[in-house]
């Protein structure tokens, strides 16, 4: 009985690994040619970029992460790797920089929030401003 308890106890602490995200491998990556490849053929060798910052430095990113779950506790990020491909004016690589955990610089990301179309309005507000569009009659029941 002792022995299966320890078992659920150490099953119980064992880290949940979570990958999340894509990075091309350093040999896919060297194939790459400064000058020549271009965007298009960038995204047909590597998929559909994590971002795109195309109004802002022509660059697109693909990025991946390792989370650590131990337990009831946060996730933690134990690795992460971001690829940074820029292009220049005519769509021509430009440079390739790797970027990990380690390294401590900050990439923002694009990310896409759609509005829900309530603005600074609150919970009370949207609940006392529907009392003066109740029918009574519609509330016991009879048809207008």
């Amino acid at each position: 009985m002792a022995g299966l308890v320890l078992v659920g106890v150490v099953g119980a602490c064992s880290p949940i690994v979570r990958h999340h995200g894509f990075v091309p491998p350093e040999t896919e990556v060297a194939a790459l040619e400064v000058g020549v490849t271009t965007k298009d053929e960038v995204i047909s060798l590597f998929g559909v970029p994590a971002a795109e910052r195309a109004l802002q430095n022509n660059t697109i990113y693909y990025a991946a992460s390792t989370f650590e779950r131990l337990g009831p506790f946060a996730p933690n990020e134990v690795e992460r790797q971001i690829l940074a491909v820029a292009f220049d004016a005519d769509d021509r690589l430009r440079n390739v920089s790797r970027y990990t955990l380690a390294d401590g610089r900050v990439v923002a990301l694009d990310r896409r929030v759609t509005d829900d179309g309530i603005a600074d309005v609150s919970f009370l507000s949207q609940l006392f401003g529907s009392f003066g569009r109740i029918d009574a009659g519609t509330l016991l029941g009879q048809e207008p």
